[in-house]
């Protein structure tokens, strides 16, 4: 085994009726934490339904049958742990971390709501309130509130399951009738369709033995079947987007169709936006904001997507008076250069060092661990991945990062959004 190979112990089983469970003793740990992923995110809803799949990280607190509102949460709290949600394009995610005493408690709760979750039209008209004052709050009101969304719909062709926000188009949302909304909890909430982690202290057969007892008897159906993955084009004649808002600076965003998150290229691609500008010694900080100071600040980033297509992106933001054209011809030019001479050795260096903190900042509670080992299981289906991943990053080259760029960054591959302040007209 590699010398940077990691050692977090894992034991996999699956249950008769198809729940996946994976479990992580750490028997120094303080807490457990208990994490499923759902396999349904909004890649998974259709024209004219979305918000779906983020509804229902609201839906499932609101009670089931033998769990009153609100409770959910009061429970866990009473016990000195914490829940919560997320939703993303690939997955829903719901977590507790509580005392081990507990564990019992948390793998009861989520029991339940799989269940029999409250999908009830007073619940419904309550949290579809919730969503809509989220949105205006996340979204309408927030400046720079609309420009994940246009990125995304400037990216994807119209229709593409990554061309829509997860939380979903508002005039769907309020229009759906209860029946549609049960349908989406049917086919996607059971067990079939999710992978549970249980990292802390615990061993491994006894949480697989509490697993069974809670989720065993749940019966369930093959997971949904989902059509062929719908890898989007790369573009060409850089397809350009200008708008104007109320925002404070204008922004230059440019976005690329890169490998989706399951391909050995997505970590190359990643460490490539990091050379390019993530953090004060990266290039394009080097070169816009210290150099030319024709921008604030940039940065560099990829939207991890699992199904054909991710989405990388370089966004930076115009100093007041200079021209954003000027900004993008810059980021292309740095794009060039790198893709002529490839990074240097205290480049990669330096992006292998920040990753490697943030990984293992990552794994090293267990609620963030347990995220980690559901991501390797429920995308990668190789729990064990979390265990080799810091070694395949650090032994990227030189020449890969060159290669990434050319093959997945290059200038005409790209899209143009100037995000103009109202102040620059």
């Amino acid at each position: 085994m590699p010398a940077n190979a990691l050692h977090y112990d894992l034991v996999e089983h699956r249950l008769d009726n198809g729940l996946r469970v994976v479990v992580n003793p750490d028997p120094v740990s303080p807490a457990v934490a208990v994490n499923i992923w759902y396999q349904v995110g909004s890649r998974d809803e259709v024209s004219g339904r979305t918000g779906f799949a983020h509804l229902f990280e609201h839906l499932m607190f609101q009670g089931s049958a033998q769990v009153a509102s609100g409770e959910h949460l009061a429970a866990v709290q009473a016990v000195g742990g914490s829940a919560n949600a997320t939703t993303s394009f690939d997955r829903t995610n719901y977590y507790e971390t509580v005392p081990p005493h507990a564990l019992d408690l948390a793998l009861w709760l989520e029991a339940e709501r799989m269940a029999s979750l409250a999908v009830t039209q007073a619940n419904l008209d309550n949290q579809r309130d919730v969503v809509l004052e989220e949105k205006r709050q996340r979204y309408d009101n927030t400046p720079y509130g609309d420009l994940l969304e246009l990125l995304l719909a400037h990216n994807f062709p119209a229709g593409h399951p990554y061309a829509h926000p997860t939380i979903g188009a508002m005039p769907d949302l309020m229009a759906a009738p209860l029946e549609w909304v049960r349908e989406f909890h049917t086919r996607w909430y059971q067990p079939a369709n999710a992978v549970m982690v249980v990292s802390g202290a615990i061993e491994a057969g006894e949480a697989i033995d509490r697993v069974t007892r809670f989720f065993g008897h749940l019966p369930s159906t093959p997971p949904p079947v989902r059509p062929p993955v719908v890898q989007a084009p790369v573009h060409r004649n850089v397809p350009s987007m200008v708008v104007t808002r109320d925002v404070p600076r204008t922004v230059v965003a440019l976005g690329w169709l890169t490998p989706d998150i399951t391909t050995p290229a997505a970590d190359v691609v990643d460490q490539t936006l990091a050379i390019l500008g993530t953090g004060q010694a990266s290039r394009l900080h080097q070169r816009l904001v210290r150099g030319d100071e024709i921008a604030e600040s940039v940065s560099a980033s990829s939207l991890a997507l699992a199904r054909g297509s991710s989405l990388s992106f370089v966004s930076a933001a115009v100093v007041p008076g200079a021209d954003p054209a000027r900004v993008e011809d810059v980021i292309c030019e740095e794009i060039d250069r790198l893709i002529a001479e490839g990074p240097d050795e205290g480049e990669l260096e330096r992006v292998a060092a920040q990753f490697e903190r943030e990984w293992l900042t990552d794994l090293a509670s267990v609620d963030d661990r347990a995220d980690r080992i559901n991501e390797a299981a429920s995308l990668f289906g190789d729990p064990d991945r979390v265990n080799r991943h810091l070694g395949v990053v650090q032994a990227i080259t030189a020449a890969g990062i060159t290669a990434a760029a050319r093959d997945h960054l290059a200038p005409p591959a790209r899209t143009r959004l100037h995000y103009l302040s109202e102040e620059t007209r």
